[in-house]
Formats: C-alpha cells, structure tokens, sequence
C-alpha cells in the first residue's frame, strides 16, 4: 500500500482482494473508484455491473437493436 502523506479521501474496492480500502490503498490498477463511503465501495461489482447493461442498452438503442 502507498505511503502518501495527504492521501484521498474517497472509499475504495480492491478487485484483487475483494477488499474495500480508505486511505492506504494498494495500487490503482487494482480498484474501483473513489465512493463517497464504505457502503457505496462494498457495492462496487454491482454498480459497475449495473453501468455496463446501462451503457449497453444505450448502444443498442443507438444502433437500432
């Protein structure tokens, strides 16, 4: 995890570790966000589930599907 001496205050989800991190954070490769709180973090899978089907419909509604 970073040593950073004014780290972000925003809530984060590890994919890695399945984890939710704040303020030591292991690498950005490694996460989802920042959420503004630890509930939000821990939905993290589901709202970028939820993202995906949305950007998903506005494609094939743009393509005529």
């Amino acid at each position: 995890m970073a040593d950073d001496p004014n780290p972000d205050q925003g809530w984060y989800y590890n994919t890695r570790t399945n984890e939710v991190e704040h303020l030591e954070r292991s690498r950005s490769i490694d996460l989802l966000g920042p959420y503004p709180d630890e509930a939000t973090a821990r939905r993290a899978l589901d709202i970028a589930r939820e993202r995906t089907q949305q950007a998903d419909a506005a494609d094939h509604a743009w393509e005529g599907d």
